[in-house]
């Protein structure tokens, strides 16, 4: 009994550690990286219509859209909401976590710039 205790510890441990993890990684058919330093981040990414990821998160961005959009994001606690969005808007996207998919007609892409945390000097 107190092996199937410590085995759902540890799988609800890793639930946790896994909403936290990078896009890149956890979903490396929609994120790429066009570029990093020690400032930013820049992400290209492009879901086709009705494709999905993963929850992941993101520091605080900007976003630059590429086509319009029609994306349902998926919150850690369960909520969702759908936004639109046209190409050629810039967005500032404070850090979050998220699930996002494509719930519009055609390809949606956008590239993210991840701010990161201010470089000692």
């Amino acid at each position: 009994m107190r092996r199937m205790a410590l085995l759902l510890l540890f799988l609800a441990l890793a639930a946790g550690v896994a909403l936290a993890q990078d896009p890149v990684k956890m979903d490396p058919k929609h994120y790429h990286v066009m570029f990093e330093n020690d400032q930013v981040r820049v992400l290209h990414i492009i879901y086709a219509p009705g494709e999905k990821s993963v929850m992941h998160e993101h520091p605080d961005s900007v976003a630059v859209l590429l086509t319009d959009q029609r994306v349902k994001f998926t919150f850690p606690d369960g909520a969702s909401e759908v936004e639109d969005a046209k190409a050629k808007d810039a967005l500032w996207i404070e850090s979050n976590k998220h699930l996002p998919e494509n719930v519009g007609t055609g390809p949606f892409e956008v590239i993210l710039v991840e701010l990161k945390s201010a470089s000692k000097k």
